[in-house]
């Protein structure tokens, strides 16, 4: 029996170490407190991207350091991990394999002993209860409630169990009654190792919406400062010399303008004072000298408005 059970666990590290010397990212995830069948379903969500395998800490030191992994690294990420699985993926970047574990997260019901993984706050304000018993047992938990209108309201916000304390059945079964379902589960990555280095969870946190945004913007620019013409930038270039025909026209006889020239240029807004510029020495007034060549130096290069459009 000794040598079969001996043999079995050879086996098992076997697999482990065969898993984490493949390709691919490694990482350990945390599925404490996820019940059964929850755990089956996410798992069968997730089968496609990627595998989550189940063994002691003891089978995953031994596999790791058969793997030729730094120990040290795994112990990091084995301190926020209560219920360690090993996440493996050659298909997924490490922000996407960390985005579709995040989807995973639910929240359940408090039971007797649970830990408040952050405060817990009860907002003031009405109830869906009518009233009876329900007033004092409220109270009881501390949470204090009155009969206001027919219905119990809560009438002070309160925070019943602070993160890191030990939650009460009674608070528990009381704050399932509220549909406060405090305790988070889900499959929760611990960290990733990268090229010998753990990645932890908060620095995968990327808000892929954002930089989608940016790299737009950053696109556009570019496009525009190289004078790449298409959908987006042709619009730019076609406000951009209107509104300098406008101006070159401005500074033209009327009668040189046909009427809907005129006329667009009645409908433009006066303006009335310089705008503000950051470039040094704003501050100082042009010389005489330059203020008289200016106009000069753009009638000069001014040869009409067919110029602006080539």
């Amino acid at each position: 029996m000794m040598a079969k059970a001996t043999q079995w666990k050879v086996d098992r590290i076997g697999e482990l170490t065969k898993l984490l010397s493949s390709d691919g990212i490694i990482g350990i995830v945390d599925v404490a407190g996820v019940p059964a069948q929850a755990m089956l379903e996410m798992r069968s969500t997730l089968r496609q991207s990627m595998n989550l395998t189940m063994a002691k800490k003891t089978l995953f030191r031994r596999a790791w350091n058969e793997a030729g992994l730094p120990a040290e690294k795994l112990e990091t990420m084995f301190e926020s991990a209560q219920q360690p699985m090993i996440v493996h993926s050659n298909s997924l970047n490490i922000s996407q394999l960390f985005q579709q574990l995040e989807q995973t997260r639910t929240g359940r019901s408090a039971k007797e002993g649970d830990i408040a993984p952050e405060d817990i706050v009860v907002e003031k304000g009405p109830t869906d209860f009518l009233p009876g018993p329900i007033v004092g047992e409220l109270s009881a938990v501390g949470i204090p409630a009155k009969i206001e209108k027919g219905k119990v309201n809560i009438i002070q916000t309160v925070t019943p169990v602070k993160a890191g304390e030990v939650i009460n059945g009674e608070l528990g079964l009381m704050l399932d009654k509220l549909d406060i379902k405090p305790i988070e589960i889900g499959i929760i990555l611990c960290g990733v190792i990268v090229d010998g280095v753990v990645m932890p969870p908060d620095v995968l946190s990327i808000d892929t919406n954002a930089l989608l945004t940016q790299a737009v913007a950053n696109a556009l620019a570019v496009a525009l400062n190289t004078g790449i013409s298409n959908s987006g930038t042709i619009p730019v270039f076609i406000a951009t010399a209107s509104a300098h025909a406008l101006t070159l026209a401005g500074q033209l006889d009327s009668s040189a303008l046909d009427d809907e020239l005129v006329a667009t240029l009645e409908a433009a807004p006066t303006v009335t004072e310089a705008a503000p510029t950051t470039d040094a020495g704003a501050d100082e007034a042009p010389s005489e000298e330059a203020a008289e060549d200016e106009p000069e130096e753009e009638k000069a290069e001014f040869g009409g408005l067919g110029d602006m459009f080539g």
